[in-house]
């Protein structure tokens, strides 16, 4: 098997001493080995970074444009071989990763226009003869610990603003599904990005921890799971580094009485169980308003599932592909095992559809009744599970939303143009959709949720993006005449 290494200063390196498997998730075969970085090979990614950074930042505003223009050319042009390397190793349906890579190639649009997006502001006259006047400066050295299921648009989420702003970078990707940032670096030099300003390290714990607590790193940018997100979150603001740290969600779709129904089934069938249900802003409740709606809503949603056909990410026909791993489709087995037990009714089971080979394939689910308090309702399963929750009121709802600790994303599905509005302002969640089951902000705006679901002050991509990868310098200027200067201890005043 292929040995996938580490990109550093420009060229790949690693000997492979530690090693994971990446396995082909549509034939539960392995299909790579990965080297997993030590800590000197995690530093000279840091000090390749750190060393790139002065020339980088030196750079004019126009020229670092320019490599965009180009990297979005490029991404756009080989759209298709990217895609199947997302699903040869993530195991997404091939038009789902296309999809990736389009949601990635908006951050790559909006950084392009970072001559306007890095302009300061300016006062003249503030005091006689006095004006002030700031600027947004790097911070420097950015690490970037993205997750397996958006293997090309996460990196591209923080790469394209981090590298924009005149930071240089050392991405450490998920070792499940390595390839795709090694192709990205390499597009990226293609681009024009000179060596050295994004370097990748594969690998684990040991890549992770030697991140986090070098004192070259200034910034962390992370998505992943909650509980790893408040670990990172901890000890890189520890050490003094600026952190975001994007965690966790279970996302709520809240459908009104007089929600057109077929509509949101459709919806609720695509958000939950589109990339096999992993991803963190995939609809995983279900809230209906009235049993009614509730038990017409399970039919709809039953009978759509019937129809989907699971198989492997490269056959045209397949709408759902495998999950990541063995281990992780075994988990999320075990919620649909467990589900009953807890008092709730599994309508669809997907554990009990049978698929030929070994791939880590499984069936969608359909559960009813469920209740918080219910494992298959408090905790993140990310898997093509989607449960029900019966609720008596709007204001039931709304509450139901509000107490989760998490707080990513959630939808309202109505006719009603007043209870859309009340619903946007009552809701406190980070990202909302009005009959939009999935409202992932467009490139111009910022991703990220409330609470468990964000670790940190910034969201992710977009303008806060911006604030996030820069430190903003005031300068106050003066041109007196000399015949003017005298000594003054007093507090400097502004007239």
């Amino acid at each position: 098997m292929s040995l996938i290494r580490h990109h550093i200063a420009g060229t790949e390196s690693g000997d492979g001493a530690r090693t994971g498997t990446v396995f082909d998730p549509a034939t539960g075969r392995p299909q790579h080995e990965v080297a997993f970085a030590s800590v000197a090979e995690t530093e000279a990614a840091i000090a390749a970074a750190a060393a790139a950074l002065p020339a980088w930042r030196a750079t004019s505003l126009i020229k670092r444009a320019d490599v965009f223009f180009r990297l979005r050319h490029l991404l756009v042009e080989r759209t298709d071989e990217l895609a199947a390397i997302i699903t040869s190793e993530h195991g997404k349906v091939l038009s789902d990763a296309k999809g990736e890579i389009s949601r990635g190639i908006e951050n790559v649009e909006f950084a392009a226009g970072l001559v306007h997006l890095l302009k300061g502001e300016h006062a003249e006259q503030v005091s006689r003869g006095v004006d002030v006047h700031s600027v947004k400066q790097p911070v420097g050295v950015v690490a970037c610990i993205t997750p397996f299921n958006f293997p090309v648009m996460v990196p591209l989420w923080m790469t394209a603003s981090a590298i924009a702003c005149g930071n240089t970078v050392v991405l450490k990707p998920s070792e499940k599904d390595p390839s795709a940032a090694l192709f990205l670096a390499r597009l990226y030099e293609e681009a024009g990005l000179p060596a050295g300003v994004l370097n990748v390290v594969q690998g684990d714990k040991v890549a992770v921890d030697t991140l986090l607590d070098a004192p070259a790193v200034r910034a962390v940018s992370f998505v992943g799971s909650t509980p790893i997100a408040r670990s990172i979150y901890a000890r890189a603001a520890e050490n003094g580094k600026r952190v975001q740290a994007l965690g966790g969600a279970k996302n709520h779709m809240v459908v009104m009485p007089d929600a057109d129904l077929d509509a949101a089934a459709d919806a609720a069938v695509s958000a939950a169980y589109g990339s096999a249900g992993e991803r963190c802003m995939a609809v995983s409740v279900l809230v209906a308003v009235g049993d009614d709606v509730a038990d017409a809503l399970v039919a709809k949603v039953a009978d759509r599932v019937a129809a989907l056909k699971i198989g492997p990410g490269t056959d045209p026909e397949s709408e759902m592909g495998p999950l990541i791993t063995r281990e992780h489709r075994d988990k999320v087995a075990s919620y649909i095992e467990g589900a009953p037990g807890e008092g709730a009714t599994v309508v669809v089971d997907g554990t009990a559809q049978s698929f030929d080979g070994d791939g880590f394939f499984l069936g969608v689910s359909l559960v009813d009744h469920v209740r918080p308090g219910m494992k298959v309702y408090d905790e993140e399963i990310f898997g093509p599970v989607l449960s029900v929750v019966r609720v008596a009121s709007y204001d039931e709802a709304v509450t139901l939303v509000n107490d989760s600790p998490f707080a990513n994303g959630t939808a309202v599905f109505t006719r009603d143009g007043g209870t859309a509005r009340q619903f946007e302002f009552d809701i406190e969640v980070g990202m909302v959709g009005v009959n939009v089951p999935i409202p992932v902000p467009v490139g111009a705006f910022s991703f990220g949720g409330w609470r468990n679901s964000l670790f940190g002050d910034s969201h992710i991509y977009g303008p806060e993006s911006i604030h996030f990868y820069t430190r903003s310098k005031v300068v106050t200027t003066r041109w007196p005449d000399p015949s003017e200067s005298q000594i003054s201890l007093g507090f400097p005043s502004n007239h």
